[in-house]
């Protein structure tokens, strides 16, 4: 008998155990390393990350999309055919801003995550918030910062390319920069000396050093802190300079990787734009001004609506029966603001705020802030892939790889249909059914 007969038993059988136990009752996940060298799927239409087609069927052969088109126009000899009537197949989606090593903060706050539970423990919850993120159709996501893990999203990263665990490809970010004294969990004497959510450095050479220290260590990005809630004071102001973003996106740049901004100030976005950050996280404090200042510069925005509203609910709000909080009225001004920019606007939820595998919470709140259905869908596909630099994935097209999801009815006209999984596709291997 070779390896593989002993592994391929073994590994359905993990994949049964952690469904069984982590999923709810009636859901069924399953990894199928076997079957046809080939399978045609036949929706009732294609989402193919741009516009919809109705009628269009989509080959797969190995990892990648063979065909697209009608069915009329598509040779399938010899393909496991497989009727997905009554749904819609879409390019599987990519989460923006992840943070698979944190859990929502009304189970255990921030500072007592970083502060009082083992890495050990983060990453095993991790590896269930990896599953259960695939398992909602989010074949890719952008994980920025283990908020106090060092490097562990590199090894999680390792374990699901390695097929070692399901989950989805990851683009890490790792420790994420810091200025000193700006980002630790906060509360406590200053004579005292507490671990960091992220890695502190200052000035020339040390931001140098950071950068690429982070970058052997293996981020594929770096993400920087912008502005933050710094000292004593309760309300966010900028941390590094100008000359010091410019510098960290100069390094990150040479060796091919972008840099992304926390910032949600005025200064702190502008400064993050002219130093040439590829994406903004959050924005909350956006102006007219600024968001013109992004469509001109080509910064894509990750607005993150939906962390927001968690800890709004977290510390108190009654959604839907109280009136919504300034916060949450002034987020939905500066979404349509830069909506009306024509800002390029990036899906990620900063889920881990709140429960992986709701991801699709972010899809339906910006929808409810003003985005027509198809153009979240965009955002979550095609846009991302394209500010992300991710050329083989985002869109139904031959030639990419054959990561797809398909969701019950039609979330091209209602959102809350993408909830609705019926399957979902990583690498041309059937995930869910």
């Amino acid at each position: 008998m070779t390896l593989t007969t002993y592994l391929l038993p073994l590994l359905y059988g993990i994949t049964s155990f952690f469904s069984s136990t982590f999923r709810s009752p009636g859901a069924t996940a399953l990894v199928n390393p076997g079957g046809a060298e080939s399978r045609l799927y036949k929706p009732d239409r294609v989402f193919d990350g741009e516009t919809v087609h109705d009628g269009w069927v989509v080959l797969v052969k190995g990892a990648t999309i063979e065909a697209v088109g009608p069915a009329a126009s598509v040779r399938s000899e010899g393909a496991d055919v497989i009727d997905l009537k009554g749904t819609t197949l879409l390019p599987g989606l990519i989460e923006g801003h992840s943070h698979l090593l944190l859990h929502p903060y009304n189970e255990t706050t921030w500072d007592d995550q970083v502060l009082k539970e083992p890495r050990s423990y983060r990453v095993a919850r991790a590896t269930i918030h990896a599953r259960n993120t695939l398992l909602a159709g989010f074949t890719t996501v952008r994980d920025l910062g283990t908020e106090g893990a060092d490097y562990d999203d590199v090894g999680l990263k390792q374990a699901i390319d390695q097929g070692v665990i399901p989950g989805p490809r990851m683009i890490v970010a790792t420790r994420a920069l810091i200025a000193t004294g700006s980002y630790a969990p906060k509360g406590f004497s200053p004579d005292v000396d507490v671990p960091q959510g992220a890695e502190e450095a200052d000035g020339h050479d040390k931001l140098i050093q950071a950068v690429r220290r982070q970058i052997g260590k293996g981020a594929d990005l770096i993400k920087v802190y912008a502005d933050y809630r710094w000292g004593l004071m309760s309300e966010a102001r900028p941390t590094f300079t100008l000359d010091e973003l410019k510098l960290i996106v100069e390094v990150a740049r040479s060796s091919g990787r972008p840099t992304v901004a926390h910032a949600t100030t005025v200064e702190g976005m502008r400064r993050a734009i002219l130093a040439g950050c590829e994406t903004i996280e959050h924005g909350d404090g956006g102006t007219p001004e600024i968001f013109a200042l992004m469509k001109d510069r080509g910064t894509a925005l990750c607005p993150t609506v939906a962390a927001g509203d968690a800890t709004s609910q977290y510390r108190g709000w009654k959604k839907g029966i109280d009136p919504e909080p300034e916060r949450i009225r002034n987020k939905r001004i500066t979404f349509k603001q830069a909506l009306d920019a024509g800002v390029k606007i990036c899906f990620g939820g900063d889920v881990g705020v709140f429960t992986h595998g709701d991801n699709a919470r972010e899809l339906e709140m910006m929808v409810d802030y003003g985005m027509k259905p198809l153009e979240a869908l965009r955002s979550a596909t095609s846009v991302n892939a394209g500010v992300f630099h991710l050329a083989d994935r985002g869109r139904i097209q031959a030639g990419l790889l054959a990561d797809l999801m398909v969701a019950e009815g039609d979330p091209t006209k209602t959102i809350g249909a993408i909830r609705k999984v019926r399957l979902v596709v990583k690498n041309g291997q059937i995930i869910k059914l």
